[in-house]
């Protein structure tokens, strides 16, 4: 892309549009190429061509939108390192799943390196803001890229048996207590203190939005659970699992209605539908 942007410089009036626009159909800006950006956007803005000058448009807004979501998420970044001491480790946890009719309840606990902020994962958000794709990309970006990560659930049966409300706290509880690599000095949990947790914790409503390992624990817990609800659609198909996730909207309530529940179903929670 030096090349382009080098040859654009000494020569861009002697290229064509179609040229220009083929040359750069793969750039976007990101991380590692911020400089390149600039001298682009310099160039294409020098050219005479008004459709030349709308490429260096696009781009210098390509790198506004990009820096102004670098500065949201560290932002994200800063509100946990100001929560523990050099050295120290923090995990964020969240949990998907609490009101769906049927599969399980999941919860992530995730440690981020707070001290490298040039490793910063772009995009990160509350994962019900972000599409099924976007999710999918950045579970396996924030798994790689975590300090340490852990997964835990409650099934159905769980549920039935202990209540929503013991299950929410049990995986909560059970994703820091299962982290590998590091033990965390500060667990922040979204919207609910964890009971039982022998580590400092500070509820923090609305987490998602606010801190970056919250965030990310949402997002690697939101992915985990839909994979398995997708899976639960291929071996009871009335009931449309790949798009509702077992929360009850109408076609899910009136599938109950016509077939009744099926093995992963909270009984507990159809009390009012089976009636």
């Amino acid at each position: 892309m030096n090349n382009i942007v080098e040859d654009l410089r000494n020569s861009i009036s002697s290229h064509k549009f179609a040229d220009i626009k083929k040359a750069l159909s793969d750039f976007e800006v990101n991380k590692d190429n911020i400089e390149t950006a600039k001298e682009l956007i310099e160039v294409l803005k020098s050219d005479k061509r008004k459709n030349v000058i709308s490429i260096g448009i696009k781009y210098e807004k390509s790198l506004e939108k990009y820096n102004k979501e670098v500065e949201r998420v560290k932002l994200l970044y800063e509100f946990d390192k100001q929560r523990v001491k050099p050295g120290e480790y923090l995990a964020g946890v969240d949990e998907v799943g609490r009101g769906p009719l049927a599969g399980p309840i999941v919860a992530a606990a995730v440690v981020l390196d707070l001290d490298s902020l040039e490793n910063i994962i772009l995009e990160i958000n509350d994962s019900k803001k972000l599409t099924d794709h976007k999710r999918e990309e950045l579970a396996e970006i924030i798994k790689r890229n975590a300090i340490d990560y852990s997964i835990s659930l409650c099934d159905h049966n769980e549920i039935d048996e202990k209540g929503i409300g013991v299950c929410n706290n049990l995986v909560f509880l059970n994703s820091v207590k299962t982290l590998k690599k590091v033990t965390p000095s500060v667990v922040l949990s979204d919207g609910y203190l964890v009971r039982n947790l022998d580590i400092y914790n500070e509820a923090v409503i609305k987490g998602d939005t606010k801190s970056a390992s919250i965030a990310c624990a949402s997002i690697i817990a939101k992915v985990f659970r839909d994979n398995i609800m997708k899976e639960y659609d291929e071996k009871y198909p009335n009931y449309d699992f790949v798009d509702n996730v077992g929360y009850g909207t109408s076609k899910h309530v009136n599938a109950i209605k016509k077939f009744g529940p099926c093995k992963i179903h909270r009984l507990s929670f159809l009390r009012n539908i089976l009636k």
